[in-house]
């Protein structure tokens, strides 16, 4: 635990595409993002797409989340929770995030991250990072159909292991690059950026 007695919660955000880099500093950008949290299994948890009714709910070692490129992170705050309380809440979340709801405009990985976030710390993600969302929520109409109604799906294949430690695990070994970039923003800090490749293992929905 930190000094004050809680748990670091941490936004590790990344880029989907190099144009980020010019669109990022007039406050939108196409961005994935992951909850990390510090001494709570620390691990990194996301939202991805895949075609089955259950958990797309994912965890992958810190800043090192396959098929994307490791921009930032931002503190969002402290909590108080123990590990074995909060694999517990992970998993009922995960019950609530199944792959084939990914939705690029109204449940992607961003919205995931901004309700794990309120629910560990009552705040949410920076409005930055899902903006362009937010803004096909209000112009939905104008969108081409195909992009309002598919889900973007990483490249990720996905088992069912039920005998496994609580985890649906698939495995990627894709190698990451990493962009670092100075911000005004206090609360932005930047880490260092991974270079080994990464396991992904979807967390298991608990049993009914």
């Amino acid at each position: 635990m930190g000094a004050d007695g809680g748990a670091l919660v941490v936004l590790n955000v990344y880029d989907l595409t190099d144009i980020n880099n010019y669109t990022y500093w007039f406050g939108f950008g196409i961005f994935h993002s992951g909850i990390e949290g510090q001494r709570i299994h620390d691990k990194e948890y996301g939202f991805g797409a895949h075609e089955f009714p259950a958990s797309g709910v994912f965890e992958v070692e810190p800043r090192s989340c396959p098929g994307f490129i490791y921009r930032c992170s931002i503190s969002l705050g402290r909590v108080n929770m123990p590990s074995t309380v909060f694999r517990t809440f992970i998993e009922n979340m995960a019950s609530e995030y199944h792959g084939d709801t990914y939705h690029l405009i109204s449940k992607n990985c961003n919205h995931f991250t901004d309700d794990l976030s309120r629910r560990l710390t009552g705040r949410g993600i920076p409005g930055w990072v899902n903006r362009l969302a937010g803004i096909g929520a209000v112009c939905s109409c104008l969108l081409p159909e195909s992009l309002q109604v598919t889900s973007v799906k990483p490249s990720l294949e996905y088992h069912d292991n039920s005998e496994e430690d609580g985890l649906e695990s698939l495995s990627t070994t894709t190698p990451q690059e990493s962009t670092e970039i100075d911000d005004a923003d206090p609360e932005q800090h930047l880490l260092s950026s991974p270079t080994t490749s990464s396991e992904v293992s979807f967390v298991k929905e608990p049993r009914v």
